[in-house]
């Protein structure tokens, strides 16, 4: 972990290795593939013979040769025939492959690209799902880093009813500013920020593990609530018994409240980091240094992992300092998907790429 979506041009890409989507005789072909052999040489057309081809989803490798990685992957996609004999399963393989090659070969870093798209005939709307779901969960068992090299936005596309909601949703909730695709438009009101804050509540007892309890003991029983201070910023997540609670104080370290949300979700520590997309780095930061702020990317991530309501993530963010605003398009796109329940990170990404936004969990 993580995984970023980037846009880049793959045979620049400086990493331990890159996927290169070939055919299964392997022999130079067009687009990607082309431009892949152009900048290695002819020395890599050569290796690839010596490889004797390569079943679809299946993946062979080669050195790089003139390329600034270390090695290239090759793998063959299936050729898309109304999705009747197999294909996702086998565009699925494609990554699960080119995967297990990386960290045979001991890579730290792995550039890939949209497998299918193109030439291929992989439908728009499926290629960067399934690129994601496969490399999401391949990422679970290493700390290797991924990146999801995307050309441009034409490669995938996303569903007519979805694209559709969004607009809808942003037309309603967001304050028209001078982006391109809204100059024309008419908002019908400003965006009312109180319309999404908590609701008043008291938090609700509950039992802590021992290091959760000894975490909160260690913070000053002098600081005040957020209730108090900030009306805003209410302390009660929901009002029905067993909705999700938590108090907020001033001063209270960020990593105090993340313990007690994952506690409360009942998630394990490493797999949250890990749904947040955050580096083993980071989480050792966040434990760690004393008075430790994330950025508020970071605080969204967290805030998806644990699947969080769009109050309950205001909440979070205003007790470090941020806020959703009806004046960022991107938090407009955020508020969106809290709001309708999507917490993958396919969706997410797929709608702000879509909006020329700087997705989630992109490569800062």
């Amino acid at each position: 972990m993580p995984l970023y979506l980037i846009r880049q041009d793959l045979t620049r890409m400086d990493c331990d290795a890159i996927v290169n989507p070939s055919n299964p005789n392997l022999v130079p072909g067009g687009g990607l593939d082309a431009a892949i052999h152009r900048a290695a040489g002819p020395q890599l057309a050569d290796a690839c013979r010596s490889l004797g081809g390569c079943p679809v989803g299946e993946a062979r490798v080669t050195e790089a040769f003139s390329l600034p990685c270390r090695w290239v992957i090759h793998t063959a996609g299936p050729v898309w025939h109304g999705g009747w004999f197999g294909e996702q399963k086998k565009l699925e393989r494609c990554y699960q492959s080119c995967f297990t090659c990386a960290r045979e070969l001991g890579c730290a870093s792995l550039a890939i690209p949209l497998i299918g798209a193109g030439s291929n005939g992989v439908p728009e709307t499926r290629v960067l799902p399934v690129a994601m779901q496969t490399l999401e969960a391949c990422l679970l068992e290493t700390d290797m880093t991924v990146y999801l090299v995307v050309f441009g936005k034409e490669a995938y596309a996303l569903s007519q009813r979805l694209r559709d909601d969004v607009e809808s949703y942003i037309d309603d909730h967001y304050v028209q500013q001078a982006h391109p695709l809204y100059t024309e438009r008419n908002v019908p009101e400003r965006f009312d920020a109180s319309r999404h804050m908590p609701l008043p509540g008291a938090a609700s007892g509950r039992r802590l593990s021992p290091r959760r309890k000894a975490d909160e003991d260690s913070v000053s029983e002098e600081s005040v609530c957020l209730e108090a201070a900030m009306p805003m910023a209410q302390a009660a997540f929901g009002a029905a018994d067993g909705d999700l609670r938590l108090t907020l104080e001033l001063d209270e370290p960020f990593s105090v409240k993340l313990l007690r949300l994952i506690d409360q979700k009942g998630m394990d520590d490493v797999a949250c980091y890990k749904k947040a997309n955050v580096s083993r780095q980071t989480w050792y930061k966040i434990l760690n240094e004393k008075g430790y702020k994330p950025n508020k990317k970071t605080v969204l991530s967290f805030a998806v992992a644990l699947e969080l309501t769009l109050d309950e993530t205001q909440t979070l963010l205003e007790s470090v300092g941020f806020v959703l605003s009806g004046s960022s398009l991107f938090d407009v796109i955020l508020m969106y998907c809290l709001s309708h329940g999507i917490y993958s990170v396919t969706e997410i990404d797929a709608i702000l790429f879509q909006y020329d936004q700087e997705t989630l969990y992109s490569k800062a």
